[in-house]
């Protein structure tokens, strides 16, 4: 078997043949890129990108001490870069930006409606199942856990689950690990700070954490929407918002009908308000701006 560490130390010690900063991307590269990106990813990557990924690889051939992109691209497309180099090449393309209580109206129609329904429609006889898709650093599916939970101290017997997937691992372990910096935390209401957030001991650090109570209702795993959804049983809601502008047309078309088909008859599919299902053929019906109920 190789020794792929020994060939990336080797890589990494190698002297660049050219400062960094004034690295260009031959328009020949970058349609490598651009392709291997939109298949593996689904993730559209323009003409009008090259700049940005330039911008966005800088850091990764610095910290390899690679010359060109051309180095890179040849280490990225061996069985080695396969194996080291793609969950980093995920994180460069990948955009994670991300709020606690982020359009805010979502919540307010999931906590006035759509958990009534449900919880009305059949009580306390089975688990509500939600799946926070592209869920970043965390902060939804801790705001979905947060929400369904104050739903659950007025309501006996109401019990929940929360599946948080994403691409990037980078971001899974800071959504793992809960912290966050207390400048995020504005958007949360005052209650729900006081009962699930926990301050850092140093207070000059200005660090919260979640506390447990929200944290265990989430489980995170690493998920690419190209591939097939390998995990089991149906969902009552899936949030999926400001992911699929990335997306071409046909792959938000396709992504959203294998969404319907994990969805429970009934179940609803909340989605970023940027973003549109106008013209596709899915089986959803509107109930309010970006929210759909599966038929």
């Amino acid at each position: 078997m190789p020794d792929n560490t020994r060939r990336t130390d080797a890589r990494k010690r190698s002297a660049p043949q050219q400062p960094v900063h004034l690295l260009r991307m031959n328009d020949r590269i970058f349609e490598r890129f651009s392709e291997f990106i939109k298949s593996e990813l689904g993730i559209k990557m323009p003409a009008s990108k090259k700049t940005l990924l330039e911008a966005r690889l800088q850091k990764r051939l610095r910290e390899l001490c690679m010359g060109s992109h051309e180095e890179y691209c040849e280490y990225l497309f061996s069985p080695a870069g396969m194996e080291e180099e793609l969950p980093n090449l995920v994180d460069v393309v990948t955009t994670n930006t991300t709020d606690f209580f982020r359009e805010p109206k979502h919540f307010e129609l999931l906590s006035s409606n759509v958990l009534p329904e449900l919880y009305a429609r059949r009580g306390a006889a089975r688990n509500v199942n939600i799946w926070s898709a592209g869920c970043s650093s965390g902060e939804e599916p801790y705001t979905l856990s947060m929400v369904l939970s104050e739903f659950g101290r007025l309501n006996p017997g109401f019990t929940f689950s929360i599946l948080a997937t994403d691409i990037s691992t980078q971001v899974l372990r800071m959504a793992v690990r809960a912290v966050y910096p207390e400048t995020k935390i504005a958007p949360i209401p005052a209650e729900c700070r006081k009962r699930y957030l926990l301050r850092s001991k140093d207070r000059a650090k200005k660090m919260v954490r979640i506390a447990q109570e929200a944290r265990s209702h989430v489980r995170f795993r690493r998920l690419n929407f190209m591939e097939e959804f390998t995990f089991e049983g149906q969902l009552d809601v899936i949030f999926c918002r400001n992911v699929v502008i990335y997306f071409d047309r046909q792959t938000q078309e396709t992504l959203f009908s294998r969404f319907c088909r994990k969805l429970v008859p009934g179940g609803y599919l909340f989605i970023g308000h940027s973003e549109s299902l106008a013209g596709m053929a899915l089986p959803l019906e509107p109930v309010a701006p970006t929210v759909y109920r599966r038929i």
